[in-house]
């Protein structure tokens, strides 16, 4: 079926940088612009690799790299391996070429005339990923890295979990079918409705008349993903780290559940504790943050320039003072944790989280109430005195529809989760108004005991902030799926906030057995969901009682 869709190619190299055709060990070449400062350096360089158009207004690489010159550093941009204007085989996959070509490049930076031999590596999502692909590789130039709103496995994250095992995120399917179908972009108008889920790509693949390897990967599952493993063979970079690394995110990005597991990882490890920093803002994976909210035509850095000269001061000053530091030889004064608590601003200190923080565990209450309005049963810090239960029917042909379009732009968006929040099948659990602030700083986990008659089901859990005139604005979010659902327990993670829920504000919790197209559909069945198209209707009991809890990580209150 024939959909509309949009080809995205290059846009013209910036006349502030000159391009060069980098060569690799193999014969491709990657088009690489240098941005270079004023004076005869030579200079510290910070390269960033990137899939998305090095000269394109998604990547703002035109306005980064005067910014890193202003600083005293040659900056340094490249398309990836068969990207846009970069030489070898048009990939259809991501990933698995990044290590030596991260080699091969940082191997040419260091040699060339207007480098001292100092590379530093920075940037967001998959060129954060490239970073630590360059940290596997090892090249000895290569002296910190910045890896934003990233996560070192992300390869294997996205691609070996099978979908008998977690929920497949289909906004990252739709990722790989706009970005690793060829060396362009595209833009596609998908038609969700269509089952099996495999036909929405197959009309997208037949419309570009070309289709991407990497989504039939995904389809197939572990068959077919060994190859994404791509540290396999050779030892992964948390293994082989001696440089420093700012860890940058956002409480409100997809992948911050991801990151701030690689951090705990990294900094509980005694041989690489003393290389982490780490800066997390009230922001998105986009970088929106919640401060600037609503994002409107005239702030909005994707689409205004004046937004975009705004923004950029805070999106690159920690990495700016980072590099200052650790390429340049400067000072360290930066603390080893910052963090931005919404509604009151930049906090810092030597740990995450912070130190004085304490568990409050909030239960799930009422439960016959759950599903019959937007408030629905209590969430208390007493459990009901006798077991109850929320029951719900999951319907695949009525699924819950996820309230915001682009996940990755979160903040832009902000939906008033109300818009769900009132469903049937929607079970939701909201405290009494606090009397004072409460500052949450640290993990949040959900523990629910579930029972089906189906194979298996997904559960996902928002945790929003009610405020007094009854808008519901999401938190952090989380998603399991629940193999032979018998009433055990189940314990899953909805990620770290930084957040003040100001006096007269309410928490509310929303779970739910679907969220799409965000998340493929459950069929009610033990069917791949990306092949089913039959559904069987089934109904999923949530036991509210002391083995169901939300614990939420908070500052202790001042007396």
């Amino acid at each position: 079926m024939a959909i509309p869709f949009e080809r995205v190619g290059p846009r013209p190299v910036d006349e502030r940088a000159y391009e060069v055709m980098v060569p690799m060990r193999d014969g491709a070449a990657l088009a690489t612009d240098v941005y270079l400062p004023t004076g005869h350096g030579p200079f510290p360089a910070v390269l960033v690799r990137e899939p998305y158009d090095k000269n394109g207004r998604y990547t703002f690489m035109s306005a980064i790299g005067p910014r890193f010159n202003e600083r005293g550093y040659a900056f340094v941009v490249q398309d990836v391996r068969g990207k846009f204007r970069s030489g070898g085989r048009v990939p259809t996959v991501p990933y698995i070429y990044e290590i030596e070509d991260g080699y091969d490049t940082i191997d040419w930076i260091a040699s060339s005339p207007w480098s001292n031999g100092v590379v530093g590596a920075w940037g967001d999502s998959y060129y954060g990923w490239t970073q630590w692909a360059a940290v596997a590789a090892g090249h000895p130039a290569l002296a910190a890295i910045v890896p934003r709103v990233a996560t070192a496995d992300a390869p294997v994250d996205r691609f070996l979990a099978p979908w008998d095992r977690a929920a497949p995120k289909l906004y990252f399917a739709e990722l790989f079918t706009t970005c690793w179908l060829d060396e362009y972009l595209y833009v596609f108008d998908l038609d969700w409705s269509r089952r099996p889920l495999t036909e929405v790509f197959e009309d997208a693949f037949a419309a570009a008349g070309r289709r991407s390897e990497s989504v039939d990967d995904l389809v197939a599952g572990a068959a077919r993903t060994a190859r994404y493993d791509v540290f396999r063979g050779r030892k992964h970079p948390f293994d082989t780290l001696k440089i420093p690394v700012l860890n940058e995110g956002g409480w409100f990005d997809v992948v911050a559940p991801q990151q701030m597991r690689d951090y705990a990882a990294l900094s509980s490890d005694r041989r690489t504790a003393g290389l982490q920093w780490i800066s997390m803002d009230s922001s998105d994976h986009d970088s929106y943050r919640l401060e600037d909210t609503p994002i409107t035509a005239a702030t909005d850095h994707e689409t205004s320039d004046a937004g975009l000269d705004r923004w950029l001061d805070g999106y690159l000053r920690h990495g700016l003072e980072f590099f200052d530091v650790h390429l340049r030889g400067r000072p360290d004064t930066a603390p080893r944790v910052r963090w931005h608590l919404a509604h009151v601003g930049w906090q810092q200190g030597d740990a995450w989280p912070p130190p004085g923080v304490e568990e409050h565990r909030l239960f799930m209450t009422h439960g016959a109430r759950a599903g019959v309005d937007a408030d629905g049963g209590g969430l208390s810090p007493v459990p009901d005195a006798g077991l109850t239960s929320a029951v719900w029917t999951h319907d695949p042909e009525t699924l819950v529809p996820s309230t915001v379009i682009d996940p990755f732009a979160f903040l832009r968006e902000l939906p008033d989760e109300r818009e769900v929040q009132g469903r049937g099948d929607v079970m939701t659990f909201t405290s009494q108004p606090f009397d004072a602030p409460l500052d949450l700083a640290g993990p949040v986990r959900l523990t629910v005991t579930v029972r089906t008659d189906a194979p298996s089901i997904p559960v996902f859990a928002k945790l929003s902030d009610v405020s007094p005139e009854g808008t519901s604005r999401m938190l952090v979010r989380g998603d399991v799926l629940i193999a032979s659902p018998d009433g055990r327990p189940v314990e899953m993670s909805l990620g770290h906030l930084g957040y003040r829920v100001q006096a007269g504000h309410r928490l509310r919790l929303h779970v739910a057995a679907s969220d799409f197209p965000l998340f493929a559909w459950h069929p009610g069945t033990n069917e791949n969901p990306w092949h089913a198209s039959r559904s069987v209707p089934r109904q999923v009991c949530l036991d509210c009682s002391d083995a169901s809890v939300l614990i939420v990580t908070a500052l202790r209150t001042r007396v």
